[in-house]
């Protein structure tokens, strides 16, 4: 019966997609190519530019109408480091010859020289670091970055370049995070120097802890500071962030003190696995059968970072026992194919314009640039998966919303209590 019911889904998932003009699901290998196609699409600008010293040459800087008048500069670090903290775990997949293989070395070539002029002086790309507050930002997205792959972007880079970096990182002390989601950009950085031995900020790592816990609302979300907003930062900064400097803190066993399973991780990591294992069920709910998904909030600019737990939860293997990999591929795929089928979301020299679904500028809020838009980059996190993990070679299945409005049986729904 189960195997009945899976082909009258895909049967009906054919029928639904054909009629609102998307393409029929495809193999998980085709996915995969159109994935790292698109993925080396909005990254090899960046990039190539940026190993030669060419970023803020090349890259036409675009902010939004209400700008606040910050230093335009801050646009090259947010799609630097928004950029590497989405591509790094495919570049952390060991090199091979095919032509996903030949992007993945050309890229990480380009992103090693990116990295070492982004902390030089004397590079024309040396990043904003000593100016506004901003840097602390994507100071974080970039220290997520060789979180997420060390081997590959951090142990490669020079002493002088590590040096710079652990440098500029603890200059940013100086910048007093607001009491939101920006806590999590001090832990983060901190939590990097703890990996490499460079004397962390223990304070900084632990108050941020401490408020993000207690930030928490319920079924599976947090609020952004005392106040609750009903917006994507749960998906942009807190689930991801959040789980990864406790991920850390679990291994390292010396900052943070507190109750562990019997496998020995911090029972406080294992309950913000799980809030983030609610939050992917409720964003694939949130995809329509036509690939679309709700537009509220701040921040709708920065386009498919909204999916940055689901794909998170994927690359860890860690999708909830309701989400089938096959059907978070596919559905994740079609949410990419029906935005960026719009051409307006590239400039004419392929950068990401300021928009949603193509080109809208009064979309932007007061802090966003074009650099923002980078952070689209953490939907493709499931790539750092190779070519033969069940997430690509699973069937693709319908999900949610095309069982739901298709008339097949589809789950209940019902909220995460804690224990």
């Amino acid at each position: 019966m189960k195997r009945i019911f899976t082909a009258i889904c895909l049967l009906l998932t054919v029928l639904s997609v054909g009629a609102t003009g998307n393409v029929a699901p495809q193999s998980g290998a085709a996915d995969r190519t159109y994935w790292c196609n698109l993925l080396y699409r909005i990254a090899a600008p960046v990039l190539k530019h940026m190993s030669e010293g060419k970023l803020r040459q090349e890259m036409q800087v675009e902010v939004s109408p209400t700008w606040d008048g910050r230093d335009k500069g801050v646009t090259y670090m947010e799609c630097f480091g928004r950029l590497m903290d989405g591509l790094a775990p495919w570049l952390s997949l060991p090199d091979d010859d095919s032509a996903e293989g030949r992007q993945r070395r050309q890229l990480r070539e380009w992103a090693l020289k990116s990295y070492a002029n982004a902390v030089d002086p004397a590079s024309p790309d040396y990043l904003t670091w000593r100016k506004e507050s901003q840097p602390l930002v994507d100071a974080a997205y970039i220290a997520s970055s060789f979180l997420r792959a060390p081997k590959q972007l951090w142990e490669p880079l020079s002493s002088l370049t590590k040096e710079r970096y652990i440098e500029e990182f603890k200059q940013l002390r100086r910048i007093n995070p607001p009491y939101s989601n920006w806590l999590l950009f001090s832990a983060t950085v901190e939590t990097f120097l703890l990996t490499v031995d460079a004397q962390p900020d223990n304070y900084r790592i632990l108050s941020a802890v401490r408020k993000i816990e207690e930030w928490y609302v319920g079924d599976g979300w947090y609020s952004d500071g005392p106040e609750y907003a009903f917006d994507y930062y749960n998906s942009f900064v807190i689930h991801p962030m959040y789980v990864q400097v406790l991920d850390i803190l679990s291994q390292k066993r010396r900052v943070l003190r507190g109750a562990r399973t019997p496998e020995g991780e911090l029972n406080q990591l294992v309950k913000a696995r799980k809030r983030m294992q609610r939050l992917g069920v409720i964003l694939e709910r949130f995809i329509s059968p036509e690939g679309s998904f709700p537009v509220f909030g701040r921040s709708m600019t920065y386009r498919l970072g909204v999916f940055q737990p689901l794909s998170l939860l994927a690359w860890r293997n860690n999708l909830p026992k309701e989400l089938p990999r096959g059907q978070v591929r596919a559905a994740l795929t079609a949410t990419m194919k029906r935005m960026f089928a719009n051409e307006q979301n590239f400039n004419a020299k392929g950068y990401l314009q300021l928009g949603f679904a193509g080109h809208q500028t009064q979309l932007a809020d007061y802090y966003s640039n074009n650099g923002s838009m980078y952070i689209t980059s953490e939907v493709f996190l499931p790539l750092g998966l190779p070519a033969n993990d069940p997430f690509w070679t699973d069937a693709p299945l319908p999900w949610t919303q095309q069982q739901a409005w298709s008339g097949a049986e589809f789950p209940r729904d019902h909220a995460y209590q804690e224990e």
